[in-house]
């Protein structure tokens, strides 16, 4: 059977990724919506090479280059931040989440309530709304799938129907490309150098994130929501190679690991093509070639960012959604130049000190928490400027 499928975020990345799994298998796929912020030409052609029924750019200034992008081809553009949770309501058979950011909460919920299989790469929706979104998943009998490597690694490890017989759940971080720079030396480490990860080619945010390590703190926030364990059954463990994705420790001591080359296409090929599987480019791995598997316990006085978010995932509540808020602020001053790169972690602790309200139940409860969030990060930001 055909079928249908729905990008959001067709232009980043991950999007990108999926579309060429798409067009390798042009006769078991068909595009219903692709949709981006604003990248007018990457948007069109995909949409005219996919044959894709509409594209839809979320800055409605957009719409107009769009329109006469896609003039005469037969796909429809559309425009504005509504339009793309209309696209992600059209019900398509199988849903790509991977806009970045908060920008990507309400179109994933538009996706879960259609009731068809998301796959999920925008991981602000789990991080901020995990209670909210599981919720919605369950209401509309919708199927939730994980794209980012080492959640996709853990639900191919998991026997979902004996969870009481998993001891721990471990996420490995390839340290990103600071993992042995001292302390000393990240005071003065550039856009330029935190975004050069070592293994993974990823999006300007992703990868400082992952310098930071917050992007592995986000993922335990993620992988608490995604799968039936505690907080405290959740572990990282340092892996520069990124060769083993993730684990799942069972009781009676098994430990089974996913493996592979690092390339996104692995876990977007088994999200897409689930319950089955399908071919991908990927090289195969080479184990004699690798030789040995190395990893280490992470530096939490060198990587704050991970401490905090252990301490926001043990904390719930709003917890979570305030650190998110705060870490794409200051993550965005740091790109922009304006606060250093040791000041996003300190700017995040300090927003989580200084605002804490109740719980959210709502997705727009969500939404005002991170704006309240924001507003503070964005307040410190200032403070570190001036």
């Amino acid at each position: 059977m055909v079928k249908r499928v729905t990008v959001l975020g067709a232009t980043g990345s991950v999007g990108t990724s999926t579309l060429d799994l798409i067009e390798r298998n042009p006769h078991a796929f068909e595009v219903v919506a692709l949709t981006a912020n604003c990248d007018v030409e990457k948007l069109a052609a995909a949409a005219i090479r996919t044959r894709a029924r509409c594209a839809v750019v979320a800055d409605e200034t957009c719409l107009p280059a769009l329109q006469e992008r896609l003039a005469g081809t037969g796909v429809e553009a559309m425009g504005g931040a509504h339009s793309v949770c209309d696209v992600a309501r059209m019900g398509a058979d199988w849903t790509m989440a991977a806009i970045v950011g908060t920008a990507g909460l309400k179109p994933v919920m538009a996706a879960l309530e259609a009731g068809g299989t998301v796959a999920l790469a925008n991981k602000e929706s789990l991080v901020s709304a995990g209670e909210v979104m599981m919720a919605a998943t369950r209401a509309h009998g919708a199927t939730l799938l994980p794209v980012d490597s080492e959640h996709n690694a853990v639900f191919q490890c998991l026997d979902r129907t004996a969870p009481r017989g998993v001891r721990r759940i471990i996420l490995t971080a390839s340290g990103g490309p600071f993992r042995a720079t001292p302390k000393a030396e990240m005071r003065d480490i550039t856009p330029a150098q935190a975004v050069a990860h070592p293994n993974w080619s990823m999006g300007a945010k992703i990868s400082v994130d992952s310098a930071t390590m917050m992007n592995k703190g986000l993922e335990l926030i993620e992988a608490f929501h995604l799968f039936p364990v505690a907080a405290e059954q959740l572990a990282v463990l340092v892996h520069a190679q990124s060769v083993v994705h993730s684990m799942v420790e069972y009781v009676d001591g098994s430990v089974l690991a996913q493996l592979g080359t690092p390339d996104m296409r692995t876990p977007i090929a088994y999200a897409l093509a689930w319950p089955e599987r399908m071919e991908t480019p990927c090289p195969p791995l080479d184990l004699a070639a690798v030789g040995k598997l190395e990893f280490e316990n992470p530096d939490l006085n060198r990587f704050p960012a991970l401490a905090l978010a252990m301490d926001a995932l043990k904390a719930g509540g709003a917890r979570p959604a305030i650190l998110n808020a705060a870490n794409e602020v200051a993550v965005a001053a740091f790109l922009a130049g304006r606060i250093g790169f040791l000041e996003i972690a300190a700017i995040s602790a300090d927003t989580l000190s200084r605002y804490d309200p109740a719980a959210p139940d709502t997705l727009d409860a969500v939404l005002a928490i991170d704006d309240e969030a924001r507003h503070f990060a964005a307040e410190r930001v200032k403070d570190c400027v001036a």
